[in-house]
């Protein structure tokens, strides 16, 4: 008992300091998340390359997870969490340049760099779990997850005060970027983390680690990256095109911020109680109410578009993302031994941002190269989301027959 409870002391103080990093640093997401494809369709001639930035962001984490996990494996979380904020500012810094030489290509290189922050940050809530016990293991997660409420506000408002701040449109947005990795980092000072494998001596495993291919056949393991992974995808297609629907149908860009601002206070703002929810009702349950929320968002979303359409949607896509994503790490930590944390984490990111690149890419093709107007594009975007919903959400329920059969 003694035991347990210095662990979660260690776990809530570093759950504390993650908790303030996701605030600080997460800061970035929503800003690039508003400003990429709106400097993209500035930068390219071809409007249905707008959204690439944000694609080579996630592209950016998705071949970052499979060295990253390992790094901090074997180097200790602080060390790739120093590597990700580095990489974020000089990710920004690339990017302003292009703004001010106008070069897309230059834009696009700095956008991949952000990505490896991108990847850092996922790891938070991996992080958050490594010196938890099992019973606070899901609300660590939650907890964490929950700093995303402080920059759903810190981002977009901060990308008010400074996206016209130069004669460059965006610019501003990007030096704000840089700042909030420099100062950010330094939290990553108070973390008391395990410091890796690097200089300890070799511990013989119980069992060899699994291979990638043996870990997918778990059905828990399966699961839980499917649901993760479309969860993820599909909240990224939708919120990729909402700044382009929300422009393009006649609102300003700071309609476009304030929806991206309560969109990701209702991504972060239920984590404060999502852990508590998943240790009552079990994660399957809340896994398959973050999808049923998400066919909710599409279903608002074709109804109309105006203000009122675009608040309640993207509050609804946020909802049904925290669910399910948090809801899919927290079956996931489950489902592997210690040993084999580097490879199935570092494999579930390249899978879920992998295909979170593929939504994105596909996100400003759907939006602006399908039919001939902002409203057939829109409905093409949310029309998507419906075969993976019905994928996700068939996985799961063979694993709730799976349980019961077993029980």
């Amino acid at each position: 008992m003694s035991a347990d409870l210095t662990d979660d002391r260690q776990a809530k103080r570093n759950v504390a300091v993650l908790v303030a990093a996701q605030a600080i640093l997460g800061g970035q997401m929503p800003m690039m998340l508003i400003v990429g494809g709106l400097a993209g369709g500035m930068l390219t001639g071809n409007p249905c390359f707008a959204t690439l930035p944000i694609s080579l962001i996630v592209f950016g984490s998705m071949t970052t997870a499979p060295w990253l996990s390992p790094l901090m494996q074997k180097y200790g979380r602080k060390t790739g969490f120093f590597v990700g904020a580095i990489a974020g500012a000089l990710g920004a810094a690339v990017s302003a340049y292009g703004l001010y030489i106008a070069s897309f290509t230059i834009f696009l290189m700095g956008a991949y760099l952000s990505g490896i922050y991108m990847s850092a940050q996922g790891f938070y809530r991996f992080a958050a779990t490594d010196t938890a016990s099992d019973g606070f293991r899901p609300k660590a997660i939650s907890y964490v997850m929950a700093g995303g409420l402080i920059s759903a506000v810190l981002g977009p408002q901060l990308n008010k005060l400074v996206q016209d701040a130069s004669v460059i449109p965006f610019l501003g947005s990007y030096i704000a970027i840089i700042a909030l990795n420099l100062v950010g980092m330094f939290l990553f000072l108070l973390l008391r983390m395990p410091k890796g494998t690097a200089n300890e001596p070799k511990a013989i495993a119980p069992t060899p680690p699994r291979s990638r291919k043996e870990l997918l056949r778990n059905q828990k393991i399966f699961v839980a990256i499917s649901v993760g992974m479309v969860a993820y995808a599909l909240m990224n297609l939708v919120m990729t095109s909402t700044p382009l629907a929300v422009v393009g149908c006649g609102l300003t860009k700071n309609n476009a911020n304030d929806i991206v601002s309560v969109h990701v206070i209702a991504m972060f703002l239920p984590s404060f109680f999502t852990g508590h929810l998943i240790t009552r009702f079990g994660v399957e349950r809340i896994m398959g109410l973050g999808l049923i929320i998400l066919a909710g968002a599409g279903v608002v979303a074709l109804s109309g578009m105006e203000l009122p359409n675009f608040f309640f949607a993207l509050m609804l896509l946020g909802l049904g993302w925290n669910f399910g994503f948090i809801g899919a790490t927290t079956l996931l930590t489950s489902a592997h031994a210690p040993h084999e944390r580097g490879r199935v984490q570092g494999m579930n990111d390249a899978i879920v941002f992998g295909c979170v690149t593929i939504a994105s890419i596909a996100s400003g093709g759907l939006m602006n190269c399908t039919g001939g107007s902002v409203v057939q594009g829109w409905a093409a975007v949310n029309y998507a989301m419906v075969p993976f919903l019905l994928m996700a959400g068939t996985a799961l329920l063979c694993l709730l027959m799976m349980n019961k059969r077993a029980t």
